[in-house]
């Protein structure tokens, strides 16, 4: 299954190296569903992500507060696609884990 969305990025704390785009609250519903039995440690889901022209392999992680998940995106990443704290990007993700049950 294959989701897609546009979501701001966004990090915890100014000084913070890691930043993250939080998933709609629907589709992190749909996810947990999918991924009940197969989620990992922390209760991450692997999954393979495209912004722009770039794709990799990463995982979710679910954050209790907000009630979604947040994909972190990686320095290469936000470099190569020009994306920037406070920007939007274009979000096309494929679930690794549970995807045999989708």
């Amino acid at each position: 299954m294959v989701y897609r969305f546009r979501a701001e990025v966004w990090k915890p704390h100014v000084d913070s190296s890691w930043h993250f785009i939080t998933l709609p609250i629907d589709q992190a519903d749909d996810i947990d569903e999918i991924t009940m039995f197969t989620s990992r440690g922390f209760g991450s889901v692997r999954v393979r992500v495209t912004i722009g022209a770039t794709t990799w392999n990463t995982s979710i992680f679910p954050d209790i507060k907000i009630g979604s998940y947040v994909l972190p995106i990686k320095k290469a990443v936000r470099v190569s696609e020009h994306l920037q704290v406070g920007g939007s990007a274009d979000v096309s993700m494929e679930l690794v884990d549970g995807a045999d049950h989708a």
